[in-house]
């Protein structure tokens, strides 16, 4: 999975697999986590939002999606 360098205070990268839904995302501190059954909206959205850890809390981290340490 390729993953994007961000803009964040909290995001270093982020990743999406189109065939299993997947969103990946590289913190600075913590780690690398995949979001299971993420729409693709919820990606495009994030990459194009101008605070992606603001996006990333409200609609993701907030959204239900099960997740795993990558």
């Amino acid at each position: 999975m390729q993953m994007i360098p961000v803009s964040s205070s909290n995001l270093a990268a982020i990743g999406y697999d189109h065939q299993k839904a997947i969103l990946r995302i590289q913190f600075i501190k913590s780690g690398t986590y995949d979001y299971q059954n993420v729409p693709l909206h919820v990606f495009e959205e994030l990459m194009s939002a101008l605070s992606k850890g603001q996006y990333f809390d409200r609609y993701v981290k907030n959204g239900g999606y099960s997740f795993s340490k990558a």
